[in-house]
Parts: structure tokens; C-alpha cells; sequence
């Protein structure tokens, strides 16, 4: 069991590592980056940390990896299309829960 100090300092090393993320940047960098290198890689690097973070979670949320699969491309598929946010959530929530009842009706 974990006890309240344990909790305490946990939120408390989480609050100051996510404020010295926010804060040292602008100390850092007070003047306007113009390297056209270091401004293209910061503007693409909030894309390539959702994608590492919203991936492995996507293939491991589910029961099985083929309703994981089926749903992610459901997903990309849409997006490609350029549907809307809630359009494509949905859509590749209802791909999970139909292939899993399937999968769960014939004994897979």
C-alpha cells in the first residue's frame, strides 16, 4: 500500500518536473530563434510526442492486438480523409467494440 508521503512527493517531483518544462525554455531562449533548422524541428516536435505517446497505448488498450490494428487503421483511414475529430474517435471506438464481439462470439 502506498502511503500519503509517498503520493505527496510523487505529485510534487510531477508538478516541478512539468513547471521547469514550461519555465526553461522561455529563460533559455529569450530572443527569437532564426536558425530555420532548430524552428522546423521545434514545430514538428509536438507531432512526433503525440504519436509516441498515442500509439503504444492504442495497440495495447484493447483485449487483442487485431481489434488494437483494425481500429488504429480505421483511425488513419478517416483522418486521411480528413473527418473530424469526433467522427473518427468514434468510428474507430465502434471498429474495437464490434471486432471484440465478434472475436468474443466465435471463441477467439
Amino acid at each position: 500500500m502506498i502511503d500519503t508521503n509517498t503520493i505527496l512527493l510523487t505529485i510534487s517531483i510531477m508538478a516541478l518536473v512539468t513547471y521547469l518544462c514550461r519555465m526553461l525554455p522561455m529563460v533559455i531562449f529569450r530572443k527569437k530563434i532564426t536558425n530555420v533548422y532548430v524552428r522546423s524541428f521545434l514545430i514538428y516536435l509536438p507531432y512526433g510526442v503525440l504519436a509516441g505517446m498515442v500509439f503504444p497505448a492504442a495497440f495495447f488498450s484493447t483485449a487483442n492486438i487485431v481489434s488494437a490494428l483494425l481500429g488504429t487503421l480505421v483511425a488513419t483511414l478517416l483522418s486521411f480523409k480528413r473527418k473530424g475529430l469526433v467522427v473518427v474517435a468514434i468510428s474507430s471506438t465502434l471498429t474495437v467494440l464490434l471486432v471484440e464481439l465478434i472475436m468474443n462470439a466465435i471463441g477467439i
